[in-house]
């Protein structure tokens, strides 16, 4: 069994985002992503499906052409082949739950 304390594995720089792989399986992987108010991650296809969870902050999450405010406590799904961004309106802290690539 494996247990995180994902709170303090946050860590956060003013010069960009920081991506932390967290566990690795055949099924899924598990990231921990961390941006500083304003940081962007830019809309992008990936070829693999994902889904966020805030953890703790503020954001504008885009998949597709939609765009959604998002905060601590939910989540959303962004298909594989996608475009998908963030934008961190309040220092983000999110676990992204992602199809093995």
């Amino acid at each position: 069994m494996n247990k995180w304390d994902l709170i303090k594995l946050a860590e956060f720089s003013k010069t960009g985002r920081i991506k932390k792989d967290i566990h690795k399986t055949e099924w899924f992987n598990i990231v921990l992503v961390c941006l500083e108010t304003g940081q962007v991650i830019p809309s992008r296809p990936e070829p693999y499906g994902v889904c966020f969870y805030v953890i703790d902050g503020k954001g504008t999450f885009t998949v597709g052409d939609e765009q959604i405010h998002i905060g601590q406590g939910s989540m959303i799904f962004a298909p594989a082949g996608v475009a998908r961004g963030i934008e961190s309106t309040q220092r983000l802290t999110i676990l992204g739950i992602q199809q093995p690539h």
